[in-house]
């Protein structure tokens, strides 16, 4: 019998709140892949690689309802075991448009006849996304993530930020006027859980906390080069930034 927690309505809805992701959709796709991309190598159904991308493209064109993985996760295995960490989709969502790149060459090259190179790139889509199912070590997000530092976003790249412009988003606290030599701001987002838990280490610590909520200002997000959230940065009274926290 589903438990309480089970049956709780989620958080984030699934198919409207698509800046962030239940973890466990992700993983419960990936599993989907791997297990078509493994079929196809075993059955020689090279046109699988075909079906899986057009599916992971339809769902990032078209949104999760057309993504028959999202779907079946959220109608099917979300009700009974509950909403998972509600993270960032943007990572999960660059690594399916990896898979849905090598899947489509896959394909492409069984359909001109290079079937060495068909089957290459199949086995490493199975491996990488059954990995992923497993584990939850998604290349596709670690890549995101380097793309992100080679792009200039790592730890000291924010020089500067303005206080006042953060300090009038949503959810501040408390006002810039009465800030002091250092404050901390987290860009954060309401569905997050691990921002939620940065929030209250935050603001257990002597240092006042400004929240930008991002799905309301991703104009500030963009600006100060926020790939993930939580990102939390040490200010100065001058806009300074002192320290990358998260």
């Amino acid at each position: 019998m589903p438990s309480a927690t089970a049956r709780r309505a989620p958080t984030a809805d699934p198919y409207d709140d698509t800046d962030v992701v239940d973890a466990r959709a992700p993983r419960f796709l990936q599993a989907t892949v791997g297990v078509g991309a493994v079929t196809a190598l075993l059955t020689g159904w090279w046109w699988l690689y075909g079906l899986l991308s057009l599916q992971l493209v339809a769902g990032l064109v078209l949104g999760r309802r057309w993504c028959l993985p999202c779907v079946a996760y959220f109608r099917f295995v979300q009700p009974r075991l509950g909403e998972g960490r509600v993270e960032d989709a943007r990572p999960p969502r660059f690594a399916n448009k990896i898979g849905a790149s090598v899947l489509g060459l896959a394909f492409a090259s069984h359909l001109a006849g290079l079937d060495v190179a068909g089957t290459a790139l199949g086995a490493l889509v199975a491996v990488l996304a059954l990995l992923a199912a497993a584990t939850g070590l998604c290349v596709g997000c670690e890549l995101y993530k380097l793309a992100a530092r080679l792009r200039g976003v790592r730890p000291g790249a924010v020089g500067a930020l303005d206080l006042a412009e953060v300090g009038g988003a949503p959810g501040r606290r408390p006002a810039v006027a009465q800030l002091p030599d250092v404050t901390v701001v987290q860009f954060t987002h309401p569905l997050c859980s691990d921002c939620h838990e940065l929030e209250q280490r935050l603001a257990a610590g002597k240092r006042p906390l400004v929240l930008v909520d991002v799905s309301r200002r991703p104009d500030l997000a963009r600006r100060y080069h926020v790939t993930l959230v939580p990102t939390a940065f040490a200010v100065a009274a001058d806009g300074r930034v002192l320290e990358r926290l998260a």
